[in-house]
């Protein structure tokens, strides 16, 4: 059974970015499950890490296209996680080391909802007051050109 379970409380508006985040909390319960069977570990884990990969990739585009600057702390927050995810495949592929990947998979499910409830929430905030279209790319309030880049989170309580 996964420690993240997918709730209501986790959907932030954004339809797109909500169901990336259902595949995500489904992927790491996949994870968590594969870890009683020590060969569905790796594949279970390389599913995560690349729609890691691509979610984290998804959502630094919609920043860049929302005025986001390069360097903003939650482009970090996903450069880190990502780091550590690739870390313990690659520690876990050399020795098989799954008490790693299951303290991994425990910690990510207490971050993930957090994170979401935070900076995902900003992003989201900030997707519906520019008019952004995930599908599309189309913004119907883009930032002024001379708009200072944001580098904190995109919430109000973030700078």
């Amino acid at each position: 059974m996964s420690t993240l379970t997918w709730t209501d409380d986790l959907a932030l508006g954004q339809p797109r970015m909500d169901a990336t985040h259902v595949e995500f909390v489904d992927l790491l319960a996949s994870l968590e499950a594969a870890i009683a069977t020590p060969d569905a570990v790796a594949p279970a884990l390389a599913a995560l890490v690349d729609h890691t990969d691509a979610h984290f990739a998804q959502e630094d585009r919609w920043m860049t296209a929302l005025g986001f600057a390069p360097q903003n702390c939650h482009s970090f927050q996903h450069q880190a996680v990502l780091n550590v995810m690739r870390e313990v495949q690659r520690l876990h592929a050399a020795e098989g080391d799954v008490a790693l990947v299951q303290r991994m998979a425990g910690e990510l499910a207490v971050w993930f909802p957090q994170h979401a409830q935070m900076m995902d929430a900003a992003l989201a905030e900030t997707m519906t007051l520019r008019g952004y279209d995930a599908e599309t790319g189309a913004m119907a309030n883009p930032p002024a050109p001379e708009a200072e880049a944001i580098t904190g989170c995109g919430g109000s309580s973030c700078s």
